[in-house]
């Protein structure tokens, strides 16, 4: 799906990412969000002085955003959880992403919930898995923290520091392949860890 996230960030506002940023952490419907180049791109704009956002506000908002929706996403595998691999496909749901979610879960363990932020797809399903697997929730909560800290305010300032440094006649140049950059490197783990599953079932 095509997002123009410059225009999404500068029509929508706080609130637009904010709520982007939730749907992505732990609601099924948020799996299809743009959430590593959304973060990207709102820091990237909070740096310029021509738009509103303050960096500070916009950051702690993510993270409390991205914080509580993993914890409605461990809330929802926690009571639902089973009924969820029984559920049929929809264009809302596909049950391999799930799957994908609990095979990276049970690969890695508890930082699972922090690595799974770097990752999209499996980003939304981790918490669900986490839920389905009764984790304590205290230890997830742990996780869920340094995760949700990690992602939100290292991606976010990460656009914010090259939008102060790169000229302000050259943005229009540069954002666009920096965000393909970004969308191609998140992608990156998720299509390492499909190639990995293909080959170990057929060992």
């Amino acid at each position: 799906m095509h997002f123009d996230l410059k225009e999404l960030i500068t029509s929508l506002g706080y609130f637009g990412v904010w709520a982007i940023v939730f749907a992505e952490s732990g609601l099924l419907i948020g799996f299809f969000l743009p959430g590593d180049s959304l973060l990207f791109t709102a820091g990237f704009l909070a740096s310029l002085p021509q738009t509103s956002l303050d960096i500070r506000v916009l950051i702690f908002g993510c993270f409390v955003c991205a914080v509580l929706g993993d914890n409605v996403g461990y809330a929802t595998g926690y009571r639902f959880g089973r009924r969820l691999f029984q559920k049929e496909d929809s264009w809302l749901f596909r049950k391999k992403h799930l799957i994908a979610a609990q095979n990276f879960y049970e690969k890695n363990g508890k930082k699972a919930i922090v690595l799974a932020r770097f990752m999209p797809i499996v980003r939304t399903f981790a918490p669900i898995v986490a839920g389905i697997g009764s984790m304590h929730y205290r230890t997830f909560m742990s996780y869920n923290l340094i995760g949700g800290f990690i992602w939100t305010f290292g991606v976010t300032l990460l656009g914010y520091f090259l939008g102060r440094v790169i000229p302000a006649e050259q943005i229009d140049k540069y954002l666009l392949p920096i965000i393909a950059l970004i969308i191609i490197v998140s992608l990156i783990p998720s299509v390492v860890h499909v190639i990995q599953e293909k080959r170990a079932k057929k060992s």
